[in-house]
């Protein structure tokens, strides 16, 4: 089985390579939102084209399950079975040098996942994710990926991230909690995240719960705010059901407040289990 892993991971390989190296006449110039995108897909496509959009030499992975560099992707990528893969790029972005996506995945077996990855000189050089299995109820009665996903209102990009900043600081880390309603509309709350109903009133009854149940979701550190428009991703980090956990936070905001959200949570694994030495975050 080794054998065979090693073999379908160097053929795979080889693909990506002659996607590096094509010549400049053969490749068309996309955005960095364009590019994620496209990777993304390609888990499921199996073209190789996309995988020329990373550095072969310089490639950071912080998905702890996976092996660094661009061999540590292509060996995942010959584990799976052949056909297994579905990826359905929902909603992509872009914010400077990075480009993000939220993604139904059937990815040894159905997820909700977001990617984030960080360019230079239009090649992709870091890579982050969350992910989270695929819930099959919903209090809100709304999937983990619905709801719009037009990107508007551009100029507001940076009031928006700094409308998500505030909450984070504020209410998420417990700066002063009563603001709230300064951030998230009191009269449309569209909620994603499968446990918890629309409104701000079921978000406050939802942490309460948790927290009398002695299992309370703790934010203790934000580690970086991205947006495009309407739409901001927060990417922190805490605990949730007393475990070390990411939170991937998706928020769409609308005349100042936040009217959406969509989130993934994942627990991050003790450190004698990681397969890269990069972290998480």
């Amino acid at each position: 089985m080794k054998k065979l892993v090693l073999i379908a991971s160097v053929l795979f390989l080889t693909s990506a390579c002659a996607a590096v190296n094509g010549t400049e006449s053969d490749k068309i110039e996309l955005s960095n939102k364009a590019k994620a995108k496209a990777l993304v897909e390609s888990i499921e496509t199996g073209n190789p084209e996309p995988i020329g959009y990373i550095n072969p030499n310089t490639y950071i992975q912080h998905n702890l399950a996976v092996g660094d560099g661009l061999a540590g992707f292509g060996e995942v990528m010959a584990q799976l079975p052949k056909g297994s893969a579905r990826a359905n790029v929902v909603r992509a972005f872009k914010d400077g040098d990075y480009g993000f996506t939220h993604t139904e995945y059937n990815f040894f077996g159905p997820k909700i996942g977001f990617d984030i990855f960080r360019f230079e000189n239009g090649q992709i050089v870091e890579h982050w994710d969350n992910l989270q299995e695929t819930a099959t109820t919903s209090a809100s009665g709304r999937t983990q990926t619905g709801g719009t996903t037009q990107v508007t209102d551009l100029a507001k990009t940076d009031a928006n991230k700094e409308l998500v900043a505030g909450l984070m600081a504020d209410v998420f880390m417990g700066a002063n909690p009563g603001k709230i309603t300064e951030y998230i509309s009191t009269s449309e709350y569209l909620q994603h995240n499968p446990a918890v109903p629309d409104g701000l009133g079921p978000l406050g009854e939802a942490l309460e719960a948790m927290a009398k149940a002695g299992t309370p979701m703790v934010y203790t550190k934000n580690h970086m705010i991205l947006g495009e428009g309407n739409f901001v991703l927060a990417v922190s980090e805490g605990q949730f059901l007393g475990k070390h956990s990411a939170f991937y936070d998706l928020f769409r905001v609308e005349s100042g407040k936040i009217v959406e959200h969509w989130d993934t949570i994942e627990q991050i694994p003790a450190k004698s289990e990681w397969k890269n030495s990069n972290g998480k975050f």
